[in-house]
């Protein structure tokens, strides 16, 4: 398997993982939105944060100055308030694929990129490990989101990687 295709396929992975997660919430009446002492105060807010990077992160790779990103995010925020579950799961299917479009248009997801950012300086870095950072930032807060199911009562989802390759291996 090339880089594209790996690139492809842990995005797939994410795009599984997210689904999986909307899913598993939609059989829980009123925990998408129930408040918690937890390092987000509720799964929407931990849904909006992670869609927030996702964006970013595009954004970045389309190579969108760091001022624009910054200035489109109050509206990003606005567009988010009072978004139910099959909302935010219709904006995630959405920027998901954006994002296919743009890894499948990519001829060297390898190629060498700079991304500046004010407080952190720049990076020198490649399209794939960008992806591989928005993949792994988005298997971290699902398990906050787990950890605050758990707090509430309910069981979690598993999404880690394996469970994506062994339902890939039954298709």
């Amino acid at each position: 398997m090339d880089n594209l295709e790996n690139s492809l396929k842990l995005y797939q992975y994410h795009i599984w993982a997210n689904k999986e997660i909307f899913n598993h919430l939609k059989d829980i009446p009123g925990a998408y939105t129930q408040e918690v002492q937890s390092v987000f105060s509720s799964i929407s807010d931990v849904i909006y944060h992670m869609y927030q990077v996702d964006y970013i992160w595009l954004r970045v790779m389309k190579k969108d100055s760091f001022e624009n990103i910054m200035a489109s995010l109050s509206q990003l925020k606005e567009g988010f308030l009072g978004k139910g579950l099959n909302e935010m799961g219709e904006l995630y299917q959405n920027l998901s694929e954006e994002y296919k479009i743009f890894i499948g248009n990519q001829e060297n997801i390898n190629m060498n990129i700079s991304v500046y950012h004010p407080r952190y300086g720049t990076l020198h870095t490649t399209y794939a490990e960008l992806i591989q950072h928005v993949v792994n930032h988005g298997t971290y807060h699902r398990g906050n989101i787990t950890a605050i199911l758990r707090q509430l009562g309910y069981t979690g989802k598993p999404t880690d990687y394996v469970f994506y390759l062994f339902q890939q291996n039954k298709a």
